[in-house]
């Protein structure tokens, strides 16, 4: 019989809930063609409508029902069938929702163990305390320390001097640079509030230079403002605040109020060389070259190393734009092609890049 015909067949003899009955080559659809065709059926055909509670059809191929008694019994049949697997469908779902409930629970009750387990808790908090700071393996021998040390700077405790060089010279895979901004501001805190309790303007010097290594310049230039509004300040306390504020200013691009504060500081203290590297940096970045080269020429002079002020150029290089840096190069390799040797190879391979944020 054509396949076509097949769920006709099943509804006609009122089994089409029963997959067997119109899926050819199964056992049941088999015997309904037999049955269609008025073919007299095996024992073993009987045996089976028997078996699987088809008593109308099996009555019916017995001519004990008539088609009229056999449709109506055999519709009571398919709709007890209906409720019978519907409500075995239903228990099967709540046994499956029981055991993923069971499973679920099981599984909160582990992770609440491992909440609990003091050796897990440990090892988690150290992972995070570890991302945290970006850093990853770290020597068994330093390990102890390290993360004492990482656990001191996360709650905002200040480190000591000698764990701060012991971290950078014994630890430096470990001395990264977000760990690094991490102690800045720690410090910035504590000296934040130094100044706030005793006016000390020294401490607000010293906050405002960590403010801006923990690339917070906004706090430093907050802090400076207060502090130079107070009467009667002068000289070096004066000068140290203008410069390290006019280096604030600098981070933000406020270059122009940079170069003024500079300006301003040297005049209170011609010797000192910070305000020179100030305004030779802003100098170079407003592309006033040969006054930047002038101010860092007398920065030298003045105390100021060499290797800082080089490392101060490879910063202003790194943050300029290509143009800006090729006629930064160029002027610089005028000035001393052996000393700026190594810009002859800018742009060629990575120039190592200053972990800090220029000094002034």
């Amino acid at each position: 019989m054509p396949n076509s015909n097949q769920p006709s067949l099943a509804e006609k003899y009122l089994v089409d809930d029963l997959p067997g009955a119109a899926r050819v080559g199964a056992r049941l659809n088999g015997i309904l063609q037999k049955i269609d065709q008025g073919d007299t059926l095996t024992p073993l055909a009987r045996s089976f409508l028997s078996e699987n509670g088809l008593a109308a059809l099996l009555a019916f191929t017995m001519d004990q029902l008539d088609r009229q008694a056999f449709q109506q019994v055999a519709a009571e049949e398919r709709s007890e069938r209906i409720r019978r697997e519907k409500a075995k469908a239903e228990e099967e779902a709540a046994e499956s929702a029981k055991r993923a409930e069971a499973m679920d629970a099981a599984i909160k009750a582990r992770f609440a163990a491992m909440e609990n387990d003091p050796v897990l808790r440990r090892k988690r908090e150290a992972r995070e305390l570890r991302n945290r700071f970006d850093i990853g393996f770290v020597d068994e021998e330093h390990y102890p320390r390290v993360m004492r040390l990482l656990k001191q700077v996360a709650a905002e405790k200040r480190m000591q001097p000698e764990d701060v060089a012991w971290l950078s010279t014994e630890a430096p895979d470990c001395w990264t640079e977000k760990l690094q901004q991490a102690w800045h501001r720690v410090e910035a805190l504590a000296l934040s509030e130094d100044w706030e309790r005793t006016g000390d303007v020294w401490a607000a010097v010293n906050a405002s230079g960590h403010w801006r290594k923990a690339d917070q310049p906004a706090k430093a230039l907050e802090l400076t403002g207060a502090a130079l509004a107070i009467s009667g300040l002068a000289g070096k306390p004066k000068s140290a605040l203008s410069t390290t504020r006019g280096g604030a200013m600098r981070d933000v691009g406020r270059l122009a109020e940079a170069k003024k504060l500079g300006l301003d500081a040297h005049t209170l203290t011609p010797m000192d060389f910070r305000p020179c590297t100030l305004i030779g940096a802003v100098s170079m970045e407003l592309g006033d070259l040969a006054a930047g080269h002038d101010w860092y020429n007398k920065a030298e002079k003045l105390g100021a190393e060499r290797g800082a002020i080089d490392q101060d150029l490879r910063s202003l290089l790194v943050r300029s734009k290509p143009d800006a840096q090729e006629r930064l190069r160029a002027f610089l390799l005028a000035q001393d092609p052996v000393r700026f040797g190594w810009l002859r190879n800018w742009g060629k391979k990575t120039i190592p890049q200053a972990l800090s944020k220029p000094t002034r």
